[in-house]
């Protein structure tokens, strides 16, 4: 759907447009917020109304919406989502005094379940960038490519959108461009830049166009694509006996994951991450049962005790 249509600007073109402009959000994001107003646009036209009028659209809209959802038995982390979209584009349009009121206002998200991240165990991690595969450039782009997201805890779109000048193989650094265009430097791990280094010495391989400053590369020698990197991942699972159900995404809350047990305090980690707030990384804190009770064992002065006889 357009939203450019007619003489006037339409209020999510707008909205879309200072997404991409002045808040620096992906394409992927700026995309994810058009298809989510999209779909209150198409559900309020059947109420006669439209997001290209807002100031026209009621609370009892909004909430016939969410019924709405509800009855199609969406995810409420989707319902979340689009609500989210909404309030976004009203708290624009009110800072801009396009609208008077937010029919969004006074509408509470539904309570979502507490998750935790899956993760990988310290030896399935190890396994897995271990892998055993052939040393040909491929092979070598995807162990690279492992142990960057699990080495340095880079979000997919992150290492994917790494450039050659964004690589310090000599002082080990990377410059990673995160979220809402914020950049932050994260350290590599000694065998990522012995894996980075033979598989650049290989790059040449996948025939890259001259001007072509992608790190990773896919078969045709253009940059790498996220359903191509979640292809590699689960490949190199399967190989490696770890669960094929694990994505990119999983080697990034390992990381993090291993990283708070093996004692870093939880600010380093959420500046290794790119998290704005530290309770995101918090979700990372979690300590199963064994772990709790091996360190219990080990600093309680009472644990591991034989029970001794109160008649001594």
């Amino acid at each position: 759907m357009s939203w450019t249509s007619g003489p006037t600007p339409d209020p999510v073109a707008l909205f879309l447009l200072y997404l991409d402009a002045q808040r620096g959000y992906s394409p992927a994001t700026v995309a994810a917020y058009g298809s989510d107003l999209e779909g209150v646009h198409v559900f309020l036209q059947r109420r006669g109304k439209g997001l290209h009028d807002p100031a026209a659209v009621s609370k009892n809209d909004v909430t016939a919406f969410l019924a709405d959802l509800h009855r199609r038995s969406l995810a409420k982390s989707s319902v979340c989502r689009k609500l989210s979209a909404l309030r976004a584009f009203y708290r624009f349009l009110r800072q801009r005094k396009l609208v008077a009121e937010d029919p969004c206002a006074s509408l509470s998200n539904p309570k979502l379940p507490k998750l935790h991240p899956k993760v990988l165990n310290v030896d399935q991690a190890v396994h897995l960038v271990e892998s055993d595969v052939t040393p040909d450039p491929e092979g070598l782009r995807d162990l690279a490519l492992l142990e960057v997201l699990y080495g340095s805890g880079l979000r997919v779109s992150e290492a994917l959108g790494l450039d050659f000048g964004d690589v310090d193989l000599d002082q080990r650094l990377l410059r990673v461009l995160g979220k809402g265009r914020k950049e932050r430097v994260v350290p590599l791990t000694g065998p990522a830049v012995e894996r980075l280094r033979r598989y650049i010495e290989q790059r040449g391989a996948f025939g890259p166009a001259l001007r072509e400053q992608a790190v990773f590369l896919g078969k045709r020698g253009g940059r790498l694509t996220r359903k191509q990197a979640d292809r590699i991942v689960k490949a190199m699972a399967a190989l490696s006996g770890v669960p094929s159900t694990i994505s990119p995404h999983t080697l990034r809350h390992s990381f993090a994951t291993h990283m708070l047990q093996a004692g870093a305090d939880l600010r380093s980690v959420q500046e290794l991450l790119g998290h704005s707030r530290i309770s995101t990384t918090q979700r990372y804190t979690h300590l199963d049962l064994a772990q709790i009770m091996r360190v219990y064992d080990a600093a309680h002065p009472l644990a591991g005790k034989s029970g001794e006889s109160e008649e001594s």
